[in-house]
């Protein structure tokens, strides 16, 4: 019960952050097992980097634009998408033009079909048609295909990990791209991993490594040093790559660096997932709160049931095992499984359930303390009965054995029925005598306060002695003691002792075997 409040706990909690770094983790690990290069991809990419700025002594004006497009479009490309920023009806990006060479530019971008200026901007319903640049460049079609940051919403880190593919009901760039090279995802139902978020429907990138992508460089494409037939039937994409402003760049799960990945990047990235429609698919909520629960009352019971150790090495077990399946899940079916819930649920459970389980310990302790005073009490008092009960008995007992011994010495004759009982007196009360010096014998050896009188003796021979002593016993039982003794050599013991140890062994012996049987003594050095 205490398992499953925690896990609905840590279950309420918003753990976006935690859970997309260790997503990017997944990211990263397909990319470095060799799992994100695109296959046969469609896309290239064209860049206006540091370089090119060099070679024309500033940024490409529209005069070499125009000259640009008139150069790719004899390669017939099926799209050219141009990622540059707009402002204030202008393409930020491109200055220092006058209109008619804005004019010649916008005519070239018009005569091709599926030219396109992208932008992060949104067109509601109703508003179709608004998104346009200040004429002369008005006849440049804007396609809303915006970056998706995570800024004030999921993982709140800047890094763009989702694609928008539906606005309002109103396909964007990308899907429109894409359905051309993979008829399926005309209709949006269709694309993989898609989730509806606000007003938008949207999916996770399936993002390939940087530089996955067949790239040329602006300036080699206008000087003719590369073969146009390339660009035949695929989606070039131009964008910037200059290193002059951090608007040209995105966050990826593969870097969080400024210059992580070009924005042109991120456009060909989103259309070749959807063109394989291999976007991941988080896994649904249920699952996620499922393995909380499970993972919180396995360690809920490690925690009171183990020892810390085992309980430990368990953990880390689970943990280690739980990471594996899930990026192996990644990486083959690209199935994202929440793993920020279940690892808290570990670490809270584990740390809150602990003192807990020193407390029952403690308890347990203080128990088994307390009934050990009391045992040893009982212990003290039951030896000091027995001490004292046996030297109480032992003055009487003298007595009657003094007695005894002077009956027998008695000048006076005693019939055989007379002298017969004094012996059986005297036979019980060396018994008797015999069994209280063995209690107190005992009581020396739990109070440890028996004194060995260490001597160097051959162990055959005290158990000749104490076999001899016994032959009556077993005579009478018509039993037969057989010897079977290796020589051995002398031992330093306590000869006292070691007889009545032997004594007692030989003596039940006779006394449990039945009659006409055999009663076998063997020593051997070991």
């Amino acid at each position: 019960m205490f398992a499953l409040a925690a896990s609905a706990i840590i279950c309420i909690l918003k753990l976006d952050y935690i859970e997309s770094y260790l997503y990017d983790i997944r990211v990263s690990l397909k990319a470095a097992v060799g799992f994100s290069q695109p296959k046969n991809s469609p896309v290239v990419l064209i860049k206006i980097d540091s370089g090119t700025v060099e070679k024309y002594k500033g940024f490409p004006n529209y005069k070499l634009h125009t000259e640009f497009l008139n150069k790719l479009i004899q390669g017939q490309p099926r799209f050219i998408i141009y990622d540059f920023r707009t402002k204030d009806g202008e393409i930020k990006d491109i200055e220092g033009s006058n209109d008619a060479d804005k004019a010649a530019f916008a005519s070239v971008a018009n005569q091709m079909k599926d030219f396109y200026l992208t932008s992060d901007d949104l067109e509601m319903k109703g508003e179709s048609g608004k998104l346009k640049l200040n004429s002369p460049l008005d006849l440049i079609k804007i396609f809303p295909g915006p970056r998706c940051p995570d800024t004030l919403l999921f993982a709140k880190d800047s890094v763009t990990r989702r694609m928008m593919i539906r606005y309002q009901e109103q396909k964007l760039l990308h899907p429109y791209v894409a359905s051309f090279y993979n008829p399926k995802i005309q209709n949006t139902e269709e694309i993989r991993g898609q989730f509806n978020f606000l007003d938008s429907d949207q999916a996770y990138i399936n993002y390939n490594a940087n530089g996955s992508f067949q790239s040329f460089d602006f300036e080699d494409v206008l000087s003719g040093t590369v073969d146009l037939n390339i660009f035949k039937g695929k989606v070039v994409i131009v964008g910037t790559d200059t290193g002059k402003t951090a608007k040209e760049y995105i966050l990826t799960p593969y870097s969080r660096e400024i210059n992580a990945m070009t924005s042109a990047e991120m456009h060909a990235n989103s259309i070749q997932t959807l063109i394989e429609n291999s976007a991941p698919i988080r896994a649904p909520q249920w699952l996620n709160i499922f393995l909380t629960c499970l993972i919180s009352v396995l360690t809920v019971h490690v925690v009171l049931t183990l020892k810390p150790s085992h309980g430990l090495m368990l953990l880390g077990s689970t943990i280690l095992g739980l990471g594996f399946i899930s990026t192996l899940l990644f990486l083959s079916l690209r199935l994202w499984v929440d793993l920020a819930h279940p690892f808290l649920a570990i670490f809270l459970c584990y740390y809150f359930f602990i003192p807990y389980r020193l407390i029952i310990e403690n308890r347990k302790s203080w128990e088994y303390f307390q009934k050990n005073k009391l045992l040893q009490q009982v212990e003290e008092l039951k030896t000091n009965f027995i001490s004292m009960m046996s030297h109480d008995l032992k003055t009487p007992l003298a007595r009657i054995q003094g007695m005894t011994e002077v009956i027998l010495k008695d000048e006076i004759a005693l019939s055989s029925q007379q002298r017969e009982a004094v012996d059986t007196i005297k036979g019980s009360s060396d018994d008797l005598l015999k069994f209280i010096n063995s209690i107190l014998q005992y009581g020396r050896i739990e109070s440890q306060g028996v004194e060995l009188h260490k001597q160097s003796k051959d162990i055959n021979q005290l158990i000749k002695d104490v076999i001899k002593k016994h032959e009556f016993l077993a005579q009478v039982k018509k039993i037969k003691i057989v010897q079977e003794l290796d020589p051995l050599f002398p031992v330093a013991i306590d000869p006292d002792l070691m007889k009545q140890v032997l004594s007692n062994l030989i003596e039940n012996a006779i006394k449990y075997s039945h009659e006409d049987s055999k009663v076998t003594v063997k020593s051997r050095e070991e």
